[in-house]
């Protein structure tokens, strides 16, 4: 039997619009929403409806809370629940300076009791599956994470989902997917893994080795036909399925995304969320860091649509990949 496939909650880039052009491939297992902030949703802020938009399938998504006030978080997962969602998941693991910096995501890591209490807070205000993304921690101490987690599965939390890096490490790290396994072994609930995975094999890869699911981000915006090529070649059982298997047309994907945008995302959103997004699809192309210089000078969407329908117009033979 497969694992499942998660998409990793991103900012910026893990809302509606991505989540339909991903499920318009086949989709994946479940998806993570954005980080939701714990103060922002209870104050009623502008754009809180649309990051708790369940669409396009709303029994496969997750809802990811970010905050640093306890009270805070466990109102906000009390309300998130009363929607129809596949479970709620506290983040403990952004490791982003200005997040850090007030106490939120990691920050949560440097106390086995403080970080316990939030989850025992948090398991009796939610009915939902309840699961943690986290990171090793503040050193790479595998004992301290062990510890960690085995407090966060007493308090009942039902799913780890492990970013193998310590707080301080960047991309350029190799993630420790060791850990992933070992803490596995630790644990008597499932363990995820999340971390360096660049196309469908690497996924595949990682689902065969010791871990319970495996989640995916930017290899997921660059290739939103990631997981379903990922199906395909485990039903295949070679990294190299036939060429004639999986076409994918970047032209009209692209633009399908726009008018996702357009469509799922506030006007106030659409800039960033396009230039997020053609960040990591453009490297599907030969000239794609060119591509992005242009697409981040357009002052709206039509503009954006304006200068990639141009670079098919030129590069007609890119259109067209084969994977």
């Amino acid at each position: 039997m497969s694992i499942p496939f998660l998409l990793a909650p991103m900012a910026e880039l893990s809302h509606r619009a991505l989540r339909e052009l991903i499920e318009g491939f086949g989709g994946c297992d479940a998806y993570f929403s954005e980080m939701i902030s714990a103060g922002a949703l209870l104050s009623g802020g502008p754009f809180e409806s649309w990051y708790i938009d369940g669409g396009p399938r709303s029994e496969k998504l997750v809802y990811q809370l970010l905050g640093a006030d306890s009270r805070q978080i466990v109102k906000a997962g009390a309300l998130l629940d009363r929607l129809e969602c596949a479970g709620i998941d506290i983040n403990l693991g952004c490791s982003a300076p200005m997040i850090r910096k007030t106490g939120a995501g990691v920050a949560w890591m440097a106390s086995i009791d403080r970080a316990g209490e939030l989850i025992a807070r948090v398991r009796r205000a939610v009915r939902r599956r309840l699961s943690v993304k986290l990171r090793i921690g503040f050193q790479d101490d595998f004992e301290y994470l062990a510890g960690f987690c085995r407090r966060l599965e007493a308090e009942g939390t039902e799913l780890i989902i492990l970013h193998p890096r310590t707080a301080g490490e960047k991309f350029r790290r190799s993630a420790r997917w060791d850990y992933v396994g070992e803490l596995r072994r630790e644990l008597g609930i499932p363990v995820a893994g999340n971390g360096d995975i660049a196309s469908a094999a690497d996924l595949c890869r990682r689902a065969a080795g010791p871990c319970d699911a495996v989640m995916a981000g930017r290899a997921a915006v660059r290739q939103p036909w990631l997981f379903a090529q990922a199906r395909l070649l485990e039903t295949q059982g070679r990294e190299h399925p036939p060429c004639e298997n999986f076409h994918i047309n970047l032209a009209e994907t692209g633009l399908n995304f726009l008018e996702l945008l357009a469509r799922h995302q506030p006007p106030e959103f659409h800039l960033s969320r396009a230039r997020r997004f053609f960040s990591f699809f453009c490297d599907n192309l030969k000239w794609g860091n060119y591509l992005k210089t242009l697409l981040n000078r357009g002052e709206n969407l039509a503009g954006i649509e304006r200068i990639w329908r141009d670079y098919f117009a030129e590069h007609g033979e890119e259109a067209l990949l084969t994977v």
